[in-house]
């Protein structure tokens, strides 16, 4: 009987999450939003759920290389994969044999947070509002340039979506990353751009960027002054790139909801919540079955624009 309760003991010690660490699995470089928001919440889940959680990046091909390895993890709780929209939702219509299927693979957990992107203009720029932009692009097909961190990036496609719905033409610059990009619009060798807010929110403060419309459903706190895209009249302009948190397929249900409530309450903790909140996010932190629904709308509305758009990953 003693043995038998040692055994017991344990088996209890070693329940989830204390049998080895938890990876969480980030499929871009460091230093990057996701990366960050991994970093984040990985200390406030050993808080909350005890054990170890370490990040673990995995970068290449978009974010298809670190999904692709999370889909192939064990569904034990021990592989978490934190990711922006792209390996969910953009990747795969970019690129072929990913690997993965992002609508089957994954035991979705929540989004953490969204943040909207800003249309911008160097501070020289001939165009002080938005609707003196739209009338020039209209007037002027394909020759305004919108510079973006890459092809299939989120400021790239909404763009793409801004010039579907709008019926315009514009040329597209794509850099190999943020920093180039921001350099060439702050110079005015590039005319306009829809940045992410995390990214241009300093510059658009020190006056070397205007902003000329934001793409979130209500005006951002951080940028007051700025329209939405909704209230110009364009709706259907409504974006946000996210970064969101999943398990590969078949987790079980009472690790996946231990994750879940960890993480809700970790974005809401007095010490992480004003911190996200000023950097420009807004904390989502929605349930496992609304992020399925959102994910797969996401899905398909990526797939028209990208469709329609002829876009490549080259």
């Amino acid at each position: 009987m003693a043995l038998g309760l040692l055994a017991v003991g344990g088996a209890i010690a070693q329940a989830w999450p204390a049998k080895q660490q938890v990876t969480l699995l980030v499929p871009f470089p460091p230093g990057g939003s996701t990366d960050m928001i991994a970093r984040t919440l990985g200390p406030k889940l050993q808080e909350k759920l005890g054990g170890s959680f370490i990040v673990d990046n995995k970068a290449g091909a978009g974010g298809t290389v670190g999904a692709t390895q999370a889909k192939r993890a064990a569904p034990d709780g021990y592989t978490v994969f934190v990711s922006s929209l792209g390996p969910f939702v953009i990747g795969p219509h970019l690129l072929k044999n990913v690997g993965y299927d992002p609508l089957k693979d994954f035991d979705y957990l929540t989004i953490a947070v969204q943040a909207p992107n800003v249309l911008a203009v160097p501070a020289a720029s001939p165009h002080k509002s938005f609707a003196e932009l739209l009338a020039f692009i209209k007037a002027n097909p394909g020759k305004m340039s919108f510079a973006s961190a890459g092809n299939g990036t989120s400021d790239h496609l909404t763009a793409e979506l801004f010039w579907q719905e709008t019926g315009t033409q514009a040329s597209h610059i794509p850099y190999k990353g943020g920093a180039p990009a921001m350099a060439d619009l702050l110079g005015g060798q590039v005319d306009a751009s829809f940045m992410n807010i995390n990214t241009g929110l300093s510059n658009i403060k020190a006056g070397k960027l205007r902003a000329l419309a934001i793409t979130s459903a209500k005006r951002s706190p951080l940028l007051p002054d700025v329209p939405t895209m909704e209230e110009l009249g364009h709706k259907g302009v409504t974006v946000y790139s996210w970064q969101a948190f999943a398990a590969p397929k078949g987790i079980p249900a009472d690790i996946k909801g231990k994750l879940h409530d960890a993480l809700v309450a970790g974005l809401n903790d007095p010490a992480v919540k004003p911190k996200l909140l000023e950097l420009g996010f807004e904390i989502v932190g929605n349930t496992p079955e609304q992020f399925t629904a959102f994910q797969a709308a996401e899905f398909a509305r990526w797939k028209k624009v990208i469709e329609t758009g002829k876009i490549t990953a080259d």
